[in-house]
C-alpha cells in the first residue's frame, strides 16, 4: 500500500469509525440495545446495535470514491461502488455487544484494509491485510497499524510486555460454553485471568502490554473478529497463530474461523503451546 492509499483508506477508516460510534451512542446500556433483530450472515444472532452500527458502516462506504468491497458478520459479503474492488474492508461494527448493551467498558470496532491488486484472481487472506485499526469506544483509545511500519495507540508506539515467565502473566481467554476442564491446566498456570467478551480489543490488549496473553482454543473464532487486531499485535512485535502453533493464513470470508494463541514473545507462547498439547 503506497502512501496516497494508505492516507486514502486511513481516512475511509477514521471516518467509519467516528460515525459509527455517534450512531450507537444512544443504545449503549439500553435494553433496546439489546433486542435480537435478525440472524446475520455469519450465522449468530443480530441486535438492534449491531444493526445500527453496521448500518451506519455501510452509509459511510457508499460516499466513498473507490469500489470496494465490505465483509462484516451481520451483513456477509457486498461490494460498494462501481467498478472492481481496489480494497476488502473487514468490519466488526461492534466487538463487544454484550459488554455494549449492559454497559461495561469494553466495547468498540474493528476495521481491517487488504488492498486488491488488478490482477488478483485468488481470493485474498488475512496475510494480505495491511492496515487495522481496533477503536475501545469506552475509552476511546484508537489502535493502528500500518504493515511493516508498526503499531499505535492514539500516535503514541506500542510493544508488548516482556514478562518471559508463565506463572507471572495476567491471559485473557474466550471460554463461552467451553468445558472449563480442557484448559484448566492453563489456567492455573498464568498469575490471573481475565474474561473480557470482546476479542480484537483483548488482541490489542496484548500488543500494548495491557495482557501478556489470549487463547481461544476452539476452532470457532471469526476472521472477521480478528482481521484487524491480528496485525496490530504483529506489528507490535507479538505473536499470533492458531492453536497448533500455525500462523493464520484464513481467507477473507465471513464464514472463516480459526482458534487462537496470542502472546507477547515466542518463549510464552512456546509455553502455551506446550501446555495445550493433546488437547
Amino acid at each position: 500500500m503506497n502512501e496516497e492509499d494508505q492516507e486514502f483508506w486511513g481516512e475511509v477508516c477514521q471516518e467509519l469509525i467516528k460515525k459509527s460510534q455517534k450512531a450507537i451512542s444512544p443504545l449503549i446500556g439500553s435494553e433496546d440495545g439489546g433486542e435480537i433483530v435478525k440472524m446475520g450472515a455469519d450465522g449468530t444472532p443480530t441486535t438492534y446495535i449491531d444493526a445500527v452500527a453496521e448500518k451506519k458502516v455501510v452509509e459511510v462506504l457508499e460516499d466513498v470514491e473507490r469500489p470496494l468491497t465490505l465483509i462484516s458478520e451481520e451483513i456477509g459479503e457486498i461490494v460498494v461502488g462501481d467498478g472492481p474492488s481496489e480494497a476488502i474492508l473487514v468490519v466488526d461494527p461492534l466487538d463487544g455487544t454484550s459488554n455494549a448493551v449492559k454497559n461495561i467498558p469494553v466495547y468498540g470496532i474493528s476495521v481491517a484494509v487488504a488492498p486488491v491488486p488488478p490482477d488478483q484472481k485468488s481470493p485474498l487472506t488475512i496475510q494480505d491485510i495491511q492496515m487495522g485499526m481496533v477503536k475501545n469506544y469506552a475509552t476511546n483509545e484508537l489502535y493502528t497499524a500500518y504493515k511493516g511500519k508498526g503499531a499505535s495507540v492514539n500516535g503514541k508506539k506500542i510493544e508488548p510486555s516482556s514478562k518471559q515467565n508463565l506463572e507471572q502473566i495476567s491471559m485473557g481467554a474466550y471460554v463461552y460454553r467451553m468445558n472449563m476442564g480442557k484448559i484448566e491446566t492453563l489456567c492455573k498456570s498464568v498469575r490471573r485471568m481475565r474474561i473480557l467478551g470482546a476479542v480484537a480489543i483483548e488482541l490489542a490488549y496484548v500488543a500494548n502490554g495491557t495482557y501478556d496473553a489470549f487463547v481461544d482454543v476452539k476452532d470457532n473464532l471469526r476472521m472477521v473478529d480478528v482481521a484487524a487486531a491480528k496485525l496490530i499485535l504483529e506489528e507490535s512485535g507479538g505473536i499470533i497463530t492458531d492453536r497448533y502453533g500455525n500462523t493464520l493464513k484464513g481467507k477473507l470470508k465471513v464464514l472463516e474461523k480459526t482458534s487462537l494463541i496470542a502472546t507477547c514473545n515466542d518463549r510464552i507462547h512456546g509455553e502455551i503451546i506446550n501446555i495445550l498439547e493433546g488437547i
